[in-house]
Parts: structure tokens; C-alpha cells; sequence
């Protein structure tokens, strides 16, 4: 089966893709998105209704997930919530299915293992077996579920969904209409919300995407992050500082969910980035693929090719042709207070525990 180009669907999704085939094609995805939000409502009352099982882990949960379709940065949040939890003595288990692996762990287990080398990370489809993994095997204090908004056969604590500010509803359609895996009234399950990339728009969107989410979760906390550009990190793990970045003529790709962000946060260290090439998400990148990002390299002129860790943990290289290549590593920061935050988590720890600086 013909894999569809993923910029051609979004242009078709967005409107921007014009004339009568066009519409038509809309009008299919829309009666598409009619079907799967049936089969989303029925499921989801299923399990709010308790006529399909849900696993109780015998540690705490905590989920990160999201909405939308693509990356809304889930990665930079596990990692920020285990480096918590970590400061503060627990063992920690990260959990999630895999999206993207073949026989192996997929990228963002290779990036989470590089950036956290003391947190275990299982992957597989049954998240329910993983949890009693983690716990008798690993011994597990709590669980990390990493994209589990909508894996509800599990049971957690606590319900973390991360809305991506550039796109915090999905162009306000469910897939394959638009990008929501589910409403955005299911966030009245969320915990908390944050709001990432809350950086890169002005702050009367900001303040729309925070009432759009009280409207359907009156009650839950609302907090704000960036993904802040932390160092560079070449294809042997060797880390460099960000300085003598601004103004540097760059090329960029990445294949990742969300290139948009990935190129507001180039463009907002000063580079001048003289082109970005977007790959599929997860793209399992060839020897094909390697031989022509050096062709592209060089026929750009870049002093430095930057990608995202996601990409280069895949490619482990630290140059294409003449030109060097980085990864650009990125870091959750939460803007403002993030007390409410953590005092949610705190709650998690056992008594025994010790809670420095919550």
C-alpha cells in the first residue's frame, strides 16, 4: 500500500490544497472521522462505564500523552518528570508501546536510554504486563507511561496531556479529518495540562489556548513549557556548547512529527538556516537516504547541518561530507510557577520518601 506523502495530506486537511478532487477528498476524510469518532465515543464510554477491564499497577502511574496526532514533545516531559523523581531517590520505570520499532527499540527509547542512562525503559504493545515487569523484575517504585492518553487499560494516577501551542487541537477536527486522536473534551480525564512550545506564540494565543482548555477541564492545572535548546551533540555522543550559533549559515532536517517546531527553535538561536528538509516521522533513515543528505549538504553551502537527537541516534554520525552535523538537544522547562505541578507529583511518592524542594 502506497504511503501517502505527509505534507500533501496536512495541505489537503488545512484547506490549503484547492479545487473539486480537493474537496472531495475532504468530504472522504470527513466521513471517515465520522466513523472513528464513533468507535473513539464508544470506547471511551466503555471504559468510563467499567464494561472493559482496566490494570492497577501496585505502584504509582503517571501517564504523558496527548491529543493530537504528531509531536506535541512528550519525549523532553518524560525525560523532565523522571529526573524528578529521580532527584528525589525513587526508582523509576518508563513504559510505553513502541510506535516506530521494527526489532528493535524504537528512537525515542534510543534518545531516553542516551539522555537517561540510569532509568530502565521496556517497550511493547501490552503496557498492563510491562507494569508487572517493571515492578517484580526491575523493582520499580513508580511507572512513567510515556504516550498513554488514550491506552486506558492501565490504570494511572495521574493523567499529564501535553497540548502543542503551535497546534493545541489538531485544527479542531478528529483524524482523518483533522488531527485529534479523540475530543478535546476528553481532557476533563486529564490531571494536569501543559501547554508546550508556549514560548513560540504571542501571548493573546496563549491565553485562547488556556480557555479553550479550562472550557473543558475547569478544575486541572495549566501549565506552561518551552523546549529549551540545551547543547549540541555530534554522532559520538560528544556534547558542545550552543555559542558562536547566531548568524552561522545552517541546514537543517529532521523526521519527526513537528518540523514546524523544530524549525521555530533553529530560527530562534539566530542561525540563518538556508533550508530544512523533512522526513516521515520515525523515517528509518537508508544508505540512500545518507548519500543524499550529503549531496543536499553540500549543495546548501551550510557551515553545520543540525538535526533533532531523534534522528541522529538513528544515524550516528558526526559529519555528511564537509560539513559537520549535530543534533540539537533539547529540554523541558516549565515557565512560570510549577508548584502545582509538583505538588501533584509529590503526592505520588510513598511517606517513607523523602520530598526535597517540592
Amino acid at each position: 500500500m502506497a504511503r501517502i506523502d505527509p505534507e500533501v495530506f496536512l495541505r489537503l486537511i488545512r484547506g490549503e490544497t484547492r479545487g473539486p478532487l480537493a474537496a472531495l477528498g475532504r468530504m472522504g476524510l470527513g466521513l471517515g472521522a465520522a466513523g472513528y469518532g464513533v468507535a473513539v465515543a464508544a470506547r471511551n464510554a466503555a471504559f468510563d462505564r467499567g464494561l472493559k477491564a482496566v490494570h492497577h499497577a501496585r505502584v504509582p502511574v503517571v501517564s504523558v500523552g496527548n491529543l493530537t496526532l504528531g509531536g506535541t514533545g512528550k519525549t523532553p516531559m518524560v525525560e523532565w518528570l523522571a529526573r524528578w523523581y529521580r532527584e528525589r531517590g525513587l526508582r523509576v520505570c518508563l513504559i510505553s508501546r513502541g510506535y516506530g520499532r521494527a526489532d528493535a527499540v524504537n528512537d525515542e527509547a534510543l534518545v531516553l536510554e542516551e539522555n537517561l542512562p540510569d532509568v530502565p525503559h521496556l517497550q511493547d504493545p501490552d503496557r498492563s504486563r510491562l507494569a508487572e515487569i517493571a515492578v517484580d523484575e526491575l523493582e520499580a517504585e513508580l511507572i512513567l507511561l510515556d504516550d498513554g492518553f488514550q491506552h486506558r487499560r492501565l490504570a494511572r494516577d495521574l493523567d499529564l496531556v501535553l497540548l502543542d501551542a503551535l497546534d493545541p487541537f489538531g485544527l479542531g477536527r478528529i483524524f482523518p479529518r483533522g488531527l485529534l486522536r479523540e475530543p478535546a473534551s476528553s481532557l476533563r480525564r486529564a490531571g494536569a495540562v501543559i501547554v508546550s512550545r508556549a514560548d513560540l506564540v504571542p501571548a493573546e494565543r496563549r491565553a485562547w489556548i488556556r480557555d479553550e482548555a479550562r472550557r473543558h477541564a475547569p478544575s486541572v492545572p495549566i501549565l506552561e513549557a518551552r523546549h529549551a535548546p540545551r547543547d549540541l551533540v555530534d554522532g559520538e555522543g560528544s556534547v558542545g556548547t550552543l555559542d558562536g550559533l547566531p548568524g552561522r549559515a545552517v541546514a537543517a532536517f529532521c523526521g519527526i512529527g513537528n518540523p514546524v517546531g523544530f524549525r521555530r527553535t533553529i530560527e530562534s538561536l539566530g542561525c540563518r538556516l538556508v533550508d530544512l528538509r523533512v522526513f516521515p516521522d520515525h523515517h528509518p533513515y537508508s544508505a540512500d537516504d545518507v548519500d543524499g543528505l550529503v549531496r543536499w549538504a553540500g549543495a546548501t553551502g551550510a557551515e553545520l547541518v543540525l538535526t533533532t537527537q531523534k534522528d541522529l541516534v538513528k544515524l550516528r554520525l558526526s559529519n555528511l561530507g564537509d560539513a559537520p552535523l549535530r543534533a540539537l538537544r533539547i529540554g523541558l522547562e516549565l515557565l512560570g510557577d510549577a508548584r502545582p505541578l509538583e505538588g501533584l507529583l509529590a503526592g505520588l511518592i510513598p511517606e517513607s520518601r523523602p520530598v526535597p524542594g517540592a
